[in-house]
């Protein structure tokens, strides 16, 4: 079996080519030691650049960078470069911020990859049975509902909607990236989605609006999408990238360290 951090970082890949699907702007495509998924999107986040292999020297990753940062200048669009230190060995590694920024890329986020084998059950007295009892939870397959996953997703990621809309377009539900929307009392309040791919469940755009949090939401709609791709696909494992709301939930539901990720937002050039 593949290591954690290659199946994480697989998956995350193919969940940007799974979004670029269909789109006119789109460029997905592999080069040496980098892979190009991009929407062609304003929101930049999705034009996305990714490492494929090793990195075994200071100036290999140089090159790396240079051989993205040629692409989307030649586009001129905004890009990010998203990196799994894993892929990185001891100086690229240390120097990586530092050699980012030579190239005009500003370090914007840090993510733990997670990964669990499988997910624990909920306690008995946990707020995801109270969570799951109050939830309505909806595979967001037509438009009403994909309206209101794009809606609570703008909310919670501070995200302009027409850039997370232009994301999430129309087409979402003619691709294999599955979202859902959780509704207490017929109101849209939580949002899951998962990517199938490289023997794993990938888990993406967990979301409860901040005047719903702490009762269980996020939980239970997590764990009704993990159940939902589990049963489809027979995998159990499931991996992610956590943001620092959410990693103390992972947690709880059995998920562990298996790498870092760093983003980086281009600043020039564009």
């Amino acid at each position: 079996m593949a290591a954690a951090f290659e199946c994480l970082e697989a998956n995350l890949r193919q969940s940007f080519r799974v979004l670029a699907q269909g789109r006119a702007r789109a460029l997905v495509t592999e080069l040496e030691g980098v892979s190009i998924a991009s929407l062609g999107v304003t929101f930049q986040m999705f034009n996305a650049a990714f490492l494929n292999s090793p990195v075994e020297t200071q100036q290999a990753l140089e090159a790396r960078i240079a051989t993205a940062q040629d692409v989307f200048e030649t586009r001129q669009m905004a890009w990010s470069y998203w990196i799994c230190e894993d892929w990185l060995a001891g100086a690229a590694r240390r120097s990586l911020v530092r050699t980012c920024e030579r190239f005009g890329l500003r370090a914007v986020a840090e993510m733990p990859g997670m990964a669990a084998d499988s997910i624990r059950e909920p306690g008995r007295f946990s707020a995801a049975r109270r969570g799951t009892a109050e939830l309505e939870i909806r595979r967001a397959d037509a438009g009403p509902a994909m309206t209101d996953f794009r809606g609570i997703g703008a909310v919670c990621f501070h995200v302009p909607p027409a850039w997370f809309n232009e994301v999430f377009d129309d087409a979402m539900p003619s691709r294999p990236f599955t979202c859902w929307v959780g509704y207490r009392n017929g109101r849209p309040v939580a949002t899951a989605a998962t990517v199938v791919s490289h023997g794993v469940v990938g888990l993406y755009n967990v979301a409860t609006l901040p005047d719903e949090r702490g009762k269980g939401y996020a939980e239970a709609i997590t764990r009704h999408s993990i159940e939902a791709a589990s049963r489809e696909s027979g995998l159990r494992r499931v991996i992610l990238q956590s943001t620092a709301l959410g990693e103390r939930l992972y947690r709880r539901l059995g998920f562990r360290d298996v790498s870092r990720l760093v983003v980086f937002n281009s600043t020039t050039g564009v």
